[in-house]
């Protein structure tokens, strides 16, 4: 009993801003269960739908940092949950989406594995040196690297890939045999966004 009351007494310090959160982290773990369905059974519906889930994802995550600026409440559990539900969002659904689209040779599932620990880099980097980055204001004036949400770009042209029949074999790009393993030259998207987010030289003024 006493168990349960901590539970719901940590559920009771959310603040609304929280639960925006949380939906845009179940937004996240939804498509990447419908990017999973649509490998498992082959329907596109289900690639379409993880797909859409992701942009939903992102205005949940530009929902609760203005919301929570707007009550003027700030969580403490709030950066910290903002970037474990972005990891799932932004990097590792994206990277499934990608393997469901067709991107499954072993040189993909390397890119793919370096575009998410890229986006794990870079917001542990990015909760480190918010402080530094704030300079003394309530918000971060800009950011290094690109924001792990710019994800989104990648799913849209899965999206339109998968709109236009072009994924599996039909791919966009074709696909290589390099040595043990295949790669599919559009990964190289993934490759590329997996690096921008995780520049030092690259900033980006946050609006």
């Amino acid at each position: 009993m006493d168990g349960d009351a901590r539970h719901f007494s940590m559920l009771r310090s959310f603040h609304a801003a929280d639960w925006l959160t949380l939906g845009n982290a179940a937004a996240g773990v939804s498509a990447c269960f419908a990017a999973l369905r649509f490998v498992a059974d082959g329907e596109l519906r289900h690639l379409l739908v993880a797909c859409a889930l992701l942009p939903l994802a992102l205005l949940l995550d530009v929902l609760d940092g203005r919301v929570a600026r707007w009550r003027q409440e700030h969580s403490l559990l709030g950066p910290d949950l903002d970037s474990l539900a972005d990891v799932i969002s932004f990097g590792v659904a994206p990277a499934l989406i990608a393997f469901a689209a067709g991107m499954r040779g072993g040189w993909d599932q390397a890119v793919l594995v370096y575009f998410v620990c890229c986006g794990v880099s870079r917001l542990a980097r990015f909760n480190v040196t918010a402080e530094a980055l704030s300079r003394g204001s309530d918000r971060v004036r800009y950011f290094e690297g690109t924001p792990i949400p710019t994800s989104v770009v990648l799913v849209a042209l899965l999206a339109v890939a998968t709109a236009s029949g072009r994924i599996g074999d039909r791919l966009w790009g074709g696909a290589l045999v390099l040595g043990p393993a295949v790669l599919h030259p559009l990964v190289a998207l993934w490759a590329l966004a997996g690096s921008l987010m995780i520049s030092k030289t690259l900033r980006i003024p946050k609006l």
